[in-house]
């Protein structure tokens, strides 16, 4: 059964952090229908001005944050001691766990181009020992198709396998198709699928998915991408959905309301970091 549009979000403008200019597409408001997918914000900019003040240190708790840069760089730091960067092509990939307080320094480049997804943490996981990890360009395979090209950012494709991460599955993938091409991907029936257009316009089916949108896909076994007359960029991505209460407050993210309190709570007096993080980037 073919993959089809249930809902599309191109989201808005805002500004996080020290004053990073983004588009958030994904949010509080699309949690049950994107699900495991909390949040996804598009950076694309040719303006250092709108994103050099970065992200200072702010805390993270139930939740992996997954930021791939097409272009450009990012720098993070955290409180217990890592520093490290990522540049064109590559991922950061952090579980914030039970607590991590961490920065991500954005220094100027020729273009900003990117997202950072949340991947909400099952319930039995959100207090798990935080990890860091940087998956490297050589380490992103990258896959001749007849369409164009995929970069397999992480999980599997066929009998190909990139980065796990270790507490929910995630396939995610950087499509780059050609022009007046289209794409088949075989996909598990139950999986929670979406794709987002980060460069140009497709189709699916004879949905017109306009660039920096977010589409919700139905259940199915197959989802085809079209591409009109110019070359596009789509990130796709396929989870399992938790189907579990969200509290969320800020940075943290819990399934109730007593849970955010306590890592309210945990901030105040100085007890928000659980464990110290096994540093795994080179």
């Amino acid at each position: 059964m073919e993959r089809k549009v249930i809902k599309k979000v191109q989201g808005f403008r805002t500004k996080d952090g020290a004053g990073v200019s983004l588009v958030r597409v994904l949010g509080h408001e699309t949690v049950e229908d994107f699900d495991p997918i909390l949040m996804l914000d598009s950076f694309d900019s040719t303006n250092p001005e709108e994103y050099t003040a970065g992200f200072p240190m702010h805390p993270h708790r139930g939740i992996e944050t997954v930021s791939y840069l097409y272009k450009g760089k990012m720098v993070h730091k955290d409180t217990l001691g890592n520093e490290d960067g990522i540049g064109d092509g590559e991922v950061q990939w952090m579980n914030s766990g039970s607590g991590i307080e961490h920065e991500e320094m954005v220094p100027a480049s020729d273009r900003l181009l990117g997202v950072q997804l949340w991947l909400n943490l099952p319930k039995k996981e959100k207090m798990s020992k935080p990890t860091y990890n940087k998956i490297h360009r050589d380490e992103i395979e990258e896959i001749d198709i007849d369409s164009g090209m995929i970069r397999l950012l992480a999980g599997t494709y066929k009998e190909h396998r990139g980065f796990e991460g270790e507490h929910l599955p995630l396939d995610y993938y950087d499509i780059h198709l050609e022009p007046n091409k289209e794409f088949t991907i075989e996909t598990d029936h139950n999986k929670s699928v979406m794709i987002f257009t980060l460069i140009g316009d497709v189709y699916v089916g004879d949905e017109h998915i306009e660039e920096k949108t977010a589409a919700k896909l139905s259940e199915g076994d197959k989802l085809t991408i079209k591409n009109g007359d110019n070359k596009a960029q789509v990130l796709f991505m396929s989870s399992d959905k938790l189907n579990e209460e969200v509290a969320w407050a800020g940075p943290i993210v819990m399934n109730t309301s007593k849970e955010i309190r306590q890592a309210y709570e945990d901030l105040r007096n100085g007890t928000f970091i659980k464990e110290k993080i096994e540093f795994n980037a080179d």
